[in-house]
């Protein structure tokens, strides 16, 4: 591979690389979807709330024309009224406002989810550069957003332009038609522009939206390099794995060894293999495995033996079967059961005869099947 193409970001960013760029505050955000949300939920609201909204604020307007001539010349009336009045429109307005406050909100979790970074907030007196600041004008990324922006103006002005192209004699006509007619008119007209317009940021935000999402993970691309850096930082690398194997097979046969003491027996081949076996009728089901080896292990094994009297049995047959078949710490499987019971009463029977002073037994030819 060539030194240019190892530095190109051609790889999906990794999980962990989207978690960082997450806790960073960087989700993919639209702020044409925020604005489309925003109008269709105000449309929406004012198609099913417009009529008891205008009837709160006709009623609202009424009652401010209705002041006589002597509340007029009182300042705390005119002061209480129009607290009145603004209090009545707030109410009259507020679920219009609501929707649309919870649309600003919900517009821009749908896209990016949830996130809250301090490190967006904190001051970076490189964006207060303005040098820095005509780079950024003059980059792609700014020539791509200026693009963006004359598109929607253009498509917005477009929209707005057939609007008023296709209703210029309805609007013409309004100031000879009657007063509630002219207004229920003009409202009519008012709506259907509304419905364009909401249709052209609709239309907008569709195409945004994408690019958004595909923007986003273009940035966060990483080189081969980077990708394997992270799953050596992950995973650690092949030198230290193998020096942490070291260690824990290091702790694993010191533990195994400060065992050996409290075997009853260690079966060996004469010199290449060792198993040393415990076996508590009080506590244990079958014997258990306290530790084997080969070689310099088994070497080992039978010298920590021979150093505390723990008797040494050869039958090879039992202790190569015994190394293969069973994991240390774990019960002798029942196909031993026979084998290992005759090596623990010849080692029972042997210290009977230690502590009697009698002649010791003599040692059992111990099959387990192996040819």
């Amino acid at each position: 591979m060539a030194e240019s193409d190892r530095h190109e970001r051609t790889e999906s960013a990794t999980p962990k690389r989207r978690e960082e760029a997450r806790k960073r505050g960087e989700v993919p955000r639209s702020r044409d979807l925020s604005a489309a949300a925003v109008m269709v939920t105000a449309a929406a609201a004012l198609f099913f709330m417009g009529a008891p909204i205008g009837r709160q604020l006709a009623d609202v307007m009424r009652g401010g024309l209705a002041i006589g001539r002597d509340e007029v010349l009182d300042p705390s009336f005119l002061l209480q009224a129009l607290a009145t009045a603004a209090r009545q429109s707030m109410t009259a307005i507020a679920p219009v406002l609501g929707c649309t406050l919870l649309a600003a909100i919900a517009a821009p979790l749908a896209l990016g989810g949830w996130t809250f970074s301090t490190s967006a907030l904190a001051l970076r007196f490189e964006r207060l550069n303005p040098i820095a600041g005509l780079g950024r004008m003059f980059a792609p990324t700014g020539l791509i957003e200026l693009s963006k922006a004359i598109a929607k103006f253009l498509t917005v002005a477009l929209v707005g332009y057939v609007v008023l192209r296709h209703q210029t004699s309805a609007l013409l006509s309004l100031g000879r038609e009657p007063l509630g007619q002219g207004i229920l008119h003009a409202c009519a007209l008012c709506a259907s522009a509304l419905l364009a317009l909401v249709a052209a940021l609709i239309l907008i935000a569709a195409v945004d939206v994408p690019y958004q999402i595909w923007r986003y993970n273009r940035d966060l691309r990483m080189t081969l390099d980077e990708v394997r850096r992270e799953a050596r930082e992950q995973d650690g690398s092949p030198e230290v794995k193998g020096r942490i194997r070291t260690l824990q097979r290091e702790r694993a046969r010191n533990r195994m060894m400060r065992d050996v003491p409290t075997a009853d027996v260690v079966v060996v081949n004469p010199t290449h293999y060792a198993v040393a076996l415990r076996y508590d009728d009080q506590k244990m089901r079958a014997p258990v495995v306290l530790a084997k080896g080969v070689d310099l292990v088994a070497a080992r094994i039978r010298e920590i033996a021979a150093a505390h009297s723990v008797p040494v049995l050869e039958a090879p047959p039992l202790a190569r079967a015994l190394y293969r078949s069973v994991e240390i710490g774990a019960e002798i499987p029942a196909s031993l059961y026979v084998a290992v019971a005759q090596a623990l009463t010849y080692i029972f029977q042997l210290r009977s005869a230690q502590r009697d002073h009698t002649p010791p037994p003599e040692p059992p030819v111990i099959d387990v099947g192996e040819g």
